[in-house]
C-alpha cells in the first residue's frame, strides 16, 4: 500500500502535465478513425450542452450547491442531507482541472460532468510549501487558488466539493521548519503528535479557509457549496511507515506514552508491572531505543509486532501502545475539528482520514476507533489485477504484464465491503477499477448497486484529469505513455455513469436491513482479539477468529460474502454481548457460487462472472454475459453475445420501468487504444512465491479509444414504448433504432456503436 500511494504522487505530476495538451481532446475529434475489426472507434464531439439532447442529468442538481445550507447528517447520523434536512446520495469524482490555467476549462468540466450525473468533487491538494528557505506557517499558494476556483466553478453548476488538503507522504521536511531532527525525513504521520507540524498544518488551513475566495467573495468556511473537509490524506499512526520515526521525534512520542500511562496507572513503574514486571531491553523496541522511566519515557514497539501473535508481557504492554497510538490520533482529530470549527468558523462535515492498518484484521476497527472524533468516516479502496513494468505506478508501456481481473470472479475485493461504524455516514474518497484492467464497465455498476444496498454513501472515483471532456488514450508529450494509469474519463468508467448515477441518486435501488451487526469493547479492540467479519480479502472466518471476545453473542466467524447481502454494520466501545448476524443461508450459496442480496434486487453469481439488479425502476446485467445465457429480469429479458458487457437499463421519469415513458439502455463493453495489441504472459512476483497467469502488452497503441461492438437484443415489458434512438457520447440523438411493439413489449437489436439508446 505503501508503494500504491508512491504511484499515484507520480501519477499526480503527470495528470498535471496532461494539462498543457488542454486541446488534444477538444481536437481528436476532428480527425475520424475507422473501427478496428469488432469494435468502433470512440471520437466524440466537443459537447455543446444542447437543451434538445435527450440524456442531461444536470437537472438532478440544485440550481446552485449549497443554496439551502451546509451539508449535514441524518438524525440518525447514518447518512448525508441538505441543509433542509432533505436526504441526498452523491455521485462523485477526484478532480484534477482545476490545475489547468484560466477557468474555462474547469467551467466547461463543471458543466460537462454535472450532465453525467456528478454533484460531488473531491480536491486532493498538498498545501506544504516547496520553496527552499520557507517557514513552516508558509503555504503554497498555487495550490490555494486552484481549490478556490474549482469550488466557485462546481458550485454553479450544483456540485458540491470536498478538500483533502494535507498529504504527508510526498513532503520532506525542511531545515527552515525547524521540526525537531525532521529535516530531510518522510512527514509521515509525525502531524498527529509533533506540535511544530501542527502549527504549520493549522497555519494553512487558515490561510485555506479564512481567506476570502476571490471567486466567490466569500471564505471556502462560510461556503456551504463546501461539503466535507478532510484532514489528511492516507496517514496512521498504525501503517508501516509509523516505523520510519527515530530520533527526537521518537524520543518525544516516547515522552507522550509515558504521560499517558502514568495517567492511568499512577506511575510507569506500576504500568509495568500491571504488564508482568518484566524489563525487556533496547533491541526489543524502535530504533533500539529502550526504556528511560526516569526521563519519563517509555519505549515504543514497532508496528509489525501488532501483526503478530502476542502472548503475556509483551500482549499487554502492546494493548497498552495500541490504546495510547488509538488516543493520541483520535485527540488530533478532536483538536484539529476545534480549531475548525472555534478558530476558523468551519461549519462543514469533518472526515479525519480514510487510511488503512498494517494489519486491517486486527487494527482497523482502532483506525475507525479515531475516527470517531469526527462526523465523516472513510477509506480508499481500489479494485484492480496485477501490473508490472518498470514504470506501472503510472505508465503502460510495450513489456508490460498484466492480469485482466473482474471484480465478478472476485467478490471479496467488492470496493464497497465495508464494515461501517453506526452513527456514521461513510465515504471512498478514492475509488477506481485500475487499468491496464479491461474489465471496467462493471464499476460504476457495481458502485450504484453496492452502496445502494450496503448504505456507504460516497464513492469517489479516482482521477478526472486535466482536460475539459474525455481522457484519449495518450498525451503526445515527450514521455510518451498512456494517460489512463489512474484516469476515469474514458469510455467504460466516466462513460457508465449516467445510469449508475441515476439509479443511486434516485434510490432506484433498497437498502437492505443490517445483515451483521457487531458490537466490540474498547479493551477487546485494544487486545487485538478477533472480529466477526473483516473487509481484508485474506480474512478467513474459519481461522481467524480464535481468540473471540468471551462476551460475543456469536460464537463463530461470519462470511465475508455477507457483505453483498446487506450492510455490515459496527459499533466500536459498544457491548459484544448485543452482536447479532442474520441467517445467512438463504442468500449465500457456496455450491452454486451465487450471493443474493437480502432485498431480493442483487444477484452475484462468481461462478460465472456476472452480476443482475432488478428493481422496478433499474435493471440490468454486468459481466461474462454471453457464458450467463438469457437473462430474465422482472420487466427487462436480455440476450448477449458479448464475452464481457454492461447494459443498464433505467427509468429516466422516475417511474417504474413497466409504466416508464421514457428509458435510458447504458451499454459498455471493453475500450482499448487503436492498434492496442497483447499476447498471453505467465511470470513470477519479485519475491518469486507466486505464479501470475495474464497478458503480455506488445504494443499500446495510439489514439482514439476503440470499444468493442456491443451484441446484445433487448426486450422491455412495458406497452407504451414504441421509438428507440441512438444517442451519441453527449446525449444527443444520432439515428432511430428499429425496434419491435408486440404483445406488450418492445424488442430491439442494439447497435454495435451503442453506448446510450433512448426508449420511448
Amino acid at each position: 500500500m505503501q508503494l500504491i500511494q508512491t504511484q499515484k504522487q507520480v501519477a499526480r505530476k503527470q495528470l498535471s502535465k496532461v494539462g498543457l495538451l488542454l486541446a488534444l481532446a477538444i481536437t481528436s475529434s476532428q480527425v475520424q478513425a475507422q473501427g478496428e475489426a469488432g469494435k468502433w472507434a470512440f471520437e466524440p464531439a466537443t459537447d455543446n450542452f444542447s437543451p434538445a439532447a435527450l440524456l442531461d442529468l444536470r437537472s438532478l442538481n440544485e440550481k446552485v450547491a449549497g443554496e439551502s445550507g451546509f451539508i449535514k447528517r441524518t438524525p440518525d447520523g447514518n447518512d448525508f442531507a441538505l441543509g433542509n434536512g432533505q436526504p441526498i446520495r452523491f455521485w462523485a469524482v477526484d478532480e484534477y482541472v482545476q490545475n489547468v490555467a484560466g477557468t474555462e476549462a474547469v467551467t466547461h468540466k463543471a458543466r460537462w460532468i454535472a450532465k453525467r450525473g456528478v454533484n460531488m468533487v473531491r480536491v486532493h491538494a498538498v498545501l506544504a510549501p516547496n520553496k527552499p528557505g520557507s517557514k513552516i506557517t508558509d503555504v503554497n499558494q498555487d495550490e490555494i487558488d486552484h481549490i478556490w476556483k474549482l469550488v466557485a466553478a462546481m458550485k454553479q453548476e450544483g456540485i458540491y466539493t470536498t478538500i483533502s488538503p494535507y498529504w504527508a507522504i510526498p513532503v520532506k521536511i525542511q531545515d527552515s521548519w525547524g521540526v525537531p531532527g525532521g529535516s530531510g525525513q518522510s512527514a509521515a504521520a509525525l502531524v498527529f503528535w509533533d506540535k511544530t507540524m501542527q502549527e504549520g498544518y493549522k497555519a494553512r488551513l487558515r490561510a485555506l479557509y479564512v481567506r476570502p475566495n476571490p471567486n466567490t467573495g466569500i471564505p471556502l468556511a462560510k461556503d456551504p457549496s463546501v461539503a466535507i473537509i478532510q484532514l489528511q490524506n492516507e496517514d496512521s499512526m498504525l501503517f508501516w511507515t509509523m516505523q520510519s520515526v527515530k530520533g527526537p521525534q521518537l524520543t518525544e512520542l516516547e515522552t507522550l506514552y509515558g504521560d499517558w500511562l502514568v495517567k492511568k496507572y499512577g506511575s510507569l513503574d506500576k504500568a509495568n508491572a500491571a504488564w508482568g514486571a518484566e524489563h525487556p531491553g533496547a533491541d526489543d523496541f524502535q530504533e533500539k531505543q529502550g526504556d528511560d522511566f526516569a526521563a519519563g519515557r517509555a519505549a515504543i514497539y514497532i508496528v509489525w509486532q501488532w501483526t503478530q501473535p502476542q502472548t503475556g508481557y509483551r500482549a499487554k504492554r502492546l494493548a497498552d501502545q495500541l490504546a495510547f497510538f488509538g488516543d493520541t490520533m483520535r485527540n488530533f482529530n478532536a483538536e484539529m475539528e476545534r480549531y475548525l470549527r472555534n478558530e476558523l468558523g468551519c461549519q462543514q462535515l469533518i472526515n479525519a482520514g480514510n487510511w488503512r492498518p498494517a494489519d486491517p484484521v486486527k487494527l482497523f476497527d482502532v483506525e475507525r476507533y479515531s475516527y470517531t472524533a469526527n462526523q465523516v468516516m472513510g477509506v480508499n479502496r481500489y479494485f484492480g489485477g496485477e501490473h508490472n513494468g518498470p514504470d506501472n505506478g503510472w505508465a503502460i508501456r510495450p513489456g508490460d504484464k498484466f492480469t485482466n481481473n473482474s471484480v465478478l470472479l472476485d467478490p471479496r475485493g467488492m470496493p464497497t465491503n465495508i464494515k461501517q461504524p453506526v452513527g456514521y455516514p461513510f465515504i471512498i474518497p478514492e475509488t477506481e477499477w485500475v487499468a491496464p484492467n479491461g474489465y471496467q464497465s462493471e464499476g460504476p455498476f457495481l458502485t450504484a448497486a453496492y452502496e445502494s444496498l450496503t448504505g456507504v454513501d460516497i464513492s469517489y472515483f479516482f482521477a478526472d484529469g486535466d482536460v475539459p471532456e474525455w481522457q484519449p488514450p495518450f498525451a503526445n508529450l515527450a514521455w510518451h505513455p498512456p494517460t489512463g494509469k489512474w484516469s476515469i474519463a474514458t469510455p467504460m468508467q466516466l462513460g457508465q455513469f449516467p445510469a449508475a448515477a441515476l439509479m443511486y441518486r434516485q434510490g432506484y435501488i433498497q437498502k437492505g436491513r443490517p445483515v451483521v451487526h457487531e458490537e466490540r469493547a474498547l479493551d477487546d479492540v485494544w487486545q487485538r482479539r478477533s472480529s466477526l467479519i473483516a473487509e481484508e480479502g485474506g480474512f478467513d472466518p474459519n481461522r481467524d477468529v480464535g481468540d473471540l471476545p468471551p462476551r460475543s453473542s456469536v460464537k463463530g466467524g461470519v462470511d465475508p460474502l455477507a457483505f453483498l447481502v446487506g450492510p455490515v454494520e459496527v459499533k466500536i466501545g459498544g457491548d459484544p454481548a448485543k452482536s447479532s448476524v442474520l441467517n445467512l443461508a438463504p442468500y449465500i450459496n457456496n455450491q452454486n457460487k451465487t450471493v443474493k442480496s437480502v432485498t431480493g434486487e442483487i444477484t452475484l453469481n462468481q461462478g460465472t462472472g456476472f452480476c443482475t439488479l432488478n428493481a422496478p425502476k433499474a435493471q440490468g446485467a454486468t459481466g461474462f454475459l454471453s457464458k450467463a445465457g438469457p437473462i430474465q429480469l422482472s420487466d427487462v429479458t436480455l440476450q448477449s453475445g458479448n464475452d464481457y458487457a454492461t447494459v443498464s437499463v433505467v427509468a429516466l421519469d422516475n417511474l417504474p420501468l413497466r409504466n416508464s415513458q421514457k428509458v435510458l439502455v447504458q451499454v459498455g463493453t471493453i475500450a482499448r487504444p487503436t492498434g492496442w495489441q497483447e499476447k498471453d504472459a505467465t511470470w513470477k512476483s519479485q519475491d518469486g512465491k507466486q505464479t501470475f497467469v495474464g497478458k503480455e502488452v506488445v504494443a499500446t497503441g495510439q489514439n482514439p479509444w476503440q470499444i468493442v461492438n456491443t451484441d446484445a437484443t433487448l426486450t422491455v415489458r412495458n406497452t407504451g414504448l414504441k421509438t428507440a434512438t441512438l444517442l451519441d457520447a453527449n446525449g444527443n440523438a444520432l439515428q432511430d433504432v428499429p425496434g419491435q411493439s408486440k404483445a406488450g413489449s418492445f424488442t430491439l437489436k442494439l447497435p454495435p456503436n451503442a453506448m446510450y439508446v433512448v426508449l420511448r
